[in-house]
């Protein structure tokens, strides 16, 4: 049955304009601000390295930010309504490995190419040109696909909660991001990746107390736990422990972390956004920086999924569910649509 957005489509068009705006104004404030009075020349070597002196936090949270994206919220809390509380830990644990890793790379970089700009150009200088170009195709590909994900992931979220149409979303989401990149450069991009985990930890936050203290229909991990066992006995799970959505034996959960642990390879390591971070981080804080940037990202797609994921299992069995009485469609679930 279709689902009836509980917002109207004037309300994603304010969202998505509104606050892309809203982060492109405050950032060209910032720019303006430190050239008129931090004499920062935004010159071509700013815009795209930031000067080589960003700090540790900074490139905590902006590794932090650049991996949370579509799929870190979407289809963690489609593993999790999949396969239960497996899922969640099978997704965080299985893509924080990537970023910690990646640490390596970024403190030989800053030790073997200090003033390099992005990482094709290492490539080139260390491989020659036919190495180039084979990184460059991979490194397109990458970001086609990223790009992909993160709109129609995003779009898909906007429609199903205000009916705006996705196509118009999908082109209105980027217009925010690319004036405050073009005004502030990469120094830009590391101030609204702060803030912007700053606001998805604060959502999480507010999602997880909800659900686990105050809502009317949950409100307690007691709660959750006793319609979570229903829902074992309605509709238990193919490859879990005696079909429980609460145990952590499960077969396809144990599949897909393999899966995602391997595919997150080729997103991180040909994605030169994670390069551009160590580039533009201080000698001493990109070690520091990747290391507290891939713990702390855990937290994120571990807990909106043990939130909204067993929520939505744990609420399928009342009238407020919006497919009551029927389970979410496979494909809603695929698109990503158990979050919302």
């Amino acid at each position: 049955m279709p689902i009836t957005p509980p917002l109207s489509a004037g309300f994603g068009y304010g969202i998505v304009l509104g606050l892309g705006f809203a982060f492109a104004l405050g950032m060209i404030t910032t720019t303006y601000v430190l050239k008129r009075y931090n004499s920062e020349v935004q010159t071509s070597e700013m815009f795209s390295t930031a000067g080589r002196t960003v700090k540790s936090g900074l490139v905590a949270s902006a590794v932090v930010s650049s991996w949370t994206w579509a799929a870190t919220l979407l289809q963690s809390s489609g593993v999790a309504y999949r396969y239960g509380v497996s899922g969640p830990f099978w997704y965080a644990s299985g893509a924080t490995v990537q970023i910690l890793l990646f640490a390596t790379l970024a403190i030989e970089l800053k030790r073997k190419a200090p003033n390099a700009h992005t990482f094709l150009e290492i490539i080139r200088a260390r491989y020659g040109v036919y190495a180039h170009l084979v990184f460059t195709v991979f490194g397109l590909m990458t970001n086609v696909l990223v790009t992909a994900i993160l709109l129609t992931g995003g779009s898909a979220v906007v429609t199903a909660l205000t009916g705006m149409p996705t196509a118009a979303a999908c082109f209105l989401l980027p217009v925010g991001v690319v004036m405050y990149t073009i005004a502030g450069g990469i120094k830009a991009t590391f101030l609204t990746d702060y803030v912007h985990t700053v606001m998805i930890l604060i959502i999480i936050f507010i999602f997880a107390f909800t659900a686990y203290t105050t809502d009317a229909n949950l409100g307690s991990p007691s709660k959750v736990y006793d319609l979570l066992a229903t829902a074992t006995k309605d509709h238990p799970v193919a490859g879990n422990a005696q079909g429980s959505y609460l145990t952590m034996r499960s077969k396809e959960g144990a599949i897909f972390f393999v899966i995602n642990i391997v595919g997150n390879f080729g997103t991180v390591f040909m994605d030169n956004g994670y390069y551009n971070k160590a580039i533009a981080a201080s000698p001493v804080h990109a070690l520091p920086g990747y290391v507290m940037g891939g713990l702390s990202w855990f937290a994120i797609p571990w807990l909106a999924a043990t939130t909204m994921g067993l929520s939505a299992l744990a609420l399928e069995s009342n009238p407020v569910f919006p497919t009551f009485p029927s389970r979410m469609a496979n494909e809603d679930v695929t698109a990503g649509l158990v979050l919302p």
